[in-house]
């Protein structure tokens, strides 16, 4: 048997739709050729290269589009149980996560054009760290092989360590883009080792493979610790993207470090890869159940994923109290949300749930209205930090008098964070509520009291910055920013509510979304790639 798939998966398909399906990242690749020659041909100017980055990700976002329309019409169909199928994978998770990657792309690109499009001197490599990062986070949607979730999350991380040290005359970037490098290796080596014990136990690569074999093992009450033990160093490099505790501990520094723009990029698109490559490693467990009955057998990695969230969202919590940066305090707020979303997985791992799509709909909706609500918040610490020349809590005091377009965008979009109405963060925090409440077991409820109870706590130092904002003034003179900024920031701002106020439509899309989804779950892809090699099996 082969290791990594089936000899001929693609029989039958033309090799133009093969390259179409996976046409977002073949554009990301060729942008970034693009960006390469740019100083060849135009010299060291700033506008050419970021007028071409610009059409790159537009096209991206072209792409990603046609591939979305073409699963919704039945074109493409999503996991395989196949053994061996996974290599690389277009369906509608890889489609939706792309177009939400390329559309927070896009908007990084606008806030780097505001802030250090006339300083910058280097933006070909800007661009090809950050495109490159993008093309490896877009892999780790697009994946369910252990050989190709470890390069895809090396891909994706290898440019961020120099993105986030790219400013050489910031001893904190290049002290953080250090850490960031040490942790992410350590982190790297522990998984590839648990990758290569799953390996040895299963003797495939194939995470539909390795899901069968740890049913197999957990049904017939086996010697479990050496699968356990790799599955747990396997998790690592997933934690890791999503910084969950205890593998956080280079979010905080490496946010604090990078320029904004790399901060902004790194809080959502990073988390986000890690979270759509855990829901596709989640999903095909599940389609690795033969029976209803047999879900009880995830129970334990319910169990796991649910503590480790509920960690997670704690300590974020707790970390970005005592913060008096607003950076680091959003920083830690993103460790915060990404154990809130860590949440939605345990719930569709438990057996009391197996028919239903709560968990799905309720991850995939947090994410598209987290990805608003955290650029418009670091879109306006941006902009008052290149004003004032610092991003601590009393650089906002007064803003509502001397910046009323940044302070409101700004209000909006923290109270949206807390999760209040009516803003699109209470719809997103309510339906991982609602998904909770439907398992009517002890892990949803005590998933829901750390939820509400972190909510609760988070109203301090969200508020503290709206206080500052709007309820003491001393006299500075007001916040000058450019026109673009301010719009990126309203855009956001004005999103929140349209979010709040277009819930149905949104939870309908959702819905079908995710039924489409769990329903292809289950069916072969004839749009995978395997390799044919003739690398026998480890047994």
């Amino acid at each position: 048997m082969n290791i990594l798939g089936q000899a001929n998966p693609w029989a039958g398909i033309a090799v133009g739709e093969q390259l179409a399906s996976f046409s977002p990242m073949i554009v990301l690749v060729c942008t970034m050729l693009a960006v390469v020659l740019c100083p060849v041909i135009f010299g060291r100017r700033t506008r050419p290269v970021a007028a071409v980055a610009a059409i790159g990700i537009v096209l991206t976002f072209v792409m990603a589009l046609r591939v979305a329309k073409t699963v919704a019409e039945g074109g493409l169909s999503g996991l395989s149980t196949d053994p061996g199928a996974g290599l690389l994978i277009a369906d509608n998770l890889s489609a939706w996560y792309q177009i939400i990657l390329t559309i927070f792309l896009a908007g990084v690109t606008w806030l780097w054009w505001i802030g250090s499009a006339e300083t910058e001197r280097n933006a070909p490599e800007f661009f090809v760290l950050l495109l490159g990062s993008a093309l490896g986070m877009a892999l780790m949607a697009s994946t369910a092989n252990l050989l190709m979730i470890v390069i895809a999350i090396e891909t994706a991380s290898l440019p961020s360590y120099a993105i986030v040290g790219f400013d050489k005359d910031s001893r904190k970037g290049s002290e953080a883009s250090l850490k960031y490098m040490i942790f992410g290796a350590v982190c790297a080596a522990i998984m590839l080792y648990g990758a290569s014990l799953l390996y040895g136990l299963v003797g495939s690569l194939s995470v539909a493979d390795i899901a069968t074999y740890t049913l197999a093992q957990f049904g017939t009450g086996g010697n479990k610790l050496v699968l356990c033990i790799a599955l747990l160093m396997f998790f690592a490099g997933i934690a890791y993207k999503i910084s969950a505790v205890p593998f956080h501990f280079w979010c905080p520094d490496a946010f604090e470090g990078a320029k904004i723009e790399v901060t902004t990029w790194l809080s959502v698109v990073s988390k986000a890869a890690g979270l759509i490559l855990l829901l596709r490693i989640v999903l095909t467990f599940c389609a690795a159940v033969d029976v209803p009955a047999a879900m009880g057998q995830l129970a334990p990695l319910a169990w796991t994923i649910g503590i480790i969230a509920a960690v997670t969202c704690t300590f974020g919590n707790f970390c970005a109290y005592k913060q008096q940066s607003v950076k680091r305090m959003l920083a830690y707020s993103s460790i915060a949300h990404a154990g809130y979303m860590m949440m939605a997985t345990a719930v569709f791992l438990h057996p009391t749930v197996q028919e239903h799509y709560a968990g799905v709909t309720a991850l995939l909706t947090y994410l598209i209205i987290y990805l608003f609500m955290n650029l418009g918040a670091f879109g306006v610490t941006a902009l008052v930090s290149w004003d004032t020349g610092s991003d601590n809590i009393e650089s906002f005091r007064g803003l509502i008098r001397g910046a009323p377009g940044l302070a409101i965008p700004m209000v909006i979009c923290l109270v949206s964070l807390v999760g209040l109405p009516p803003l699109a963060g209470f719809i997103g925090k309510w339906w991982v509520l609602v998904a909770l409440g439907s398992l009517e077991s002890t892990l949803g409820w005590f998933l829901v009291i750390v939820l509400v109870a972190n909510t609760l706590f988070s109203l301090y130092y969200y508020l503290r910055v709206v206080v500052q904002m709007c309820l003491y003034d001393d006299g500075r003179p007001a916040v000058r920013s450019p026109i673009g900024g301010i719009a990126l920031v309203n855009i956001c701002a004005i999103a929140m509510l349209v979010l709040f106020f277009w819930a149905n439509p949104l939870k309908t899309t959702t819905d079908r979304f995710s039924q489409n989804l769990l329903q292809a779950s289950t069916v072969h892809s004839p749009v995978e790639v395997t390799l044919a090699s003739g690398i026998p099996r480890a047994d």
